[in-house]
């Protein structure tokens, strides 16, 4: 692999994880789903879920995000792993919110992931959510109004 081509590989993998990330922040299910391979994975452990295949992955996440009152994930890029046409990788989050029950939610956390290149570009063939830092004290603020967006 030319050293230009391992460039453009990083590159375009780190705008997947950018383009999972809005996706998510803006509820975005079928977007989310369309990220990952027709078989694909997402794992979330810490609540023992697993979802196989886009249908499935767009159905939990949803079900999972229709918890949140509010929620807020940010994502700091971690290592990537190139191997021909498929790759791993982490990426470091932290998230919070109010659960729509009434209880906050903080955590740190990392995703391991494994990619593969795709006729229509790199796509998650598996993402494993590993909680590394919990804490559900009720949160201080609350979320600001909603702007308009012009």
């Amino acid at each position: 692999m030319s050293d230009v081509q391992a460039i453009a590989d990083r590159v375009e993998i780190e705008a997947l994880r950018a383009e999972i990330t809005d996706a998510v922040m803006m509820r975005d299910y079928d977007r989310v789903a369309s990220l990952f391979t027709p078989e694909g994975t997402l794992r979330w452990p810490h609540v023992d879920r697993e979802f196989v295949g886009r249908e499935e992955i767009r159905a939990g996440v949803e079900r999972g995000q229709g918890l949140w009152e509010f929620f807020v994930q940010n994502v700091h890029p971690g290592v990537i792993r190139l191997d021909g046409d498929t790759a791993a990788g982490r990426a470091y989050i932290q998230e919070f919110g109010r659960m729509r029950d009434g209880s906050s939610h903080l955590n740190y956390a990392l995703y391991h992931d494994r990619y593969e290149r795709t006729p229509d570009g790199w796509k998650f063939s598996e993402r494993v959510y590993e909680v590394r830092y919990l804490d559900a004290s009720p949160l201080a603020g609350s979320p600001a109004p909603r702007a308009r967006m012009v």
